[in-house]
């Protein structure tokens, strides 16, 4: 069934890393930081980017807002990087990298989706500084 749909509308790549437990303030510091980057315009590895924003949630049953739900990066092919900070977890926050590449019908169907993302990666990790302000060299949890 994916295939059959995949040969008709193409597929959209993705994984999320979760890097958990980081040090609160300092995810804070980071999110804070992207958010008041002016990326639009300007090319990162080789992908040019369309816009970045801080994005919201506008609810579709009763068009309640939900502010500041992340850091949206996309890009001219119409790839994303979306970071979210989650504070809900055991100790210290959870950040939230989600990374998203479509490829079209012409293109490689059967790639192996980590593998597709990690140039999107990359460019997350240099635009937004995570390693300087966590730490961590590697997420926790990749799915």
């Amino acid at each position: 069934v994916a295939r059959a749909h995949w040969a008709e509308y193409g597929r959209n790549y993705y994984a999320r890393y979760d890097y958990e437990g980081v040090d609160k303030p300092k995810a804070e510091e980071m999110m804070k930081r992207m958010s008041e980057m002016q990326i639009a315009g300007t090319e990162i590895q080789g992908m040019k980017v369309k816009m970045n924003d801080v994005f919201a949630y506008t609810d579709p049953v009763d068009a309640s807002i939900s502010n500041n739900q992340g850091i949206r990066i996309i890009f001219e092919d119409g790839s994303r990087i979306i970071f979210r900070l989650s504070g809900t977890g055991v100790a210290g926050a959870t950040v939230r990298l989600y990374l998203e590449q479509y490829e079209p019908v012409s293109g490689n169907l059967d790639q192996h989706q980590f593998e597709v993302v990690k140039p999107l990666a990359a460019i997350a990790l240099e635009v937004s500084k995570l390693q300087e302000f966590t730490g961590r060299d590697a997420p926790s949890v990749i799915t």
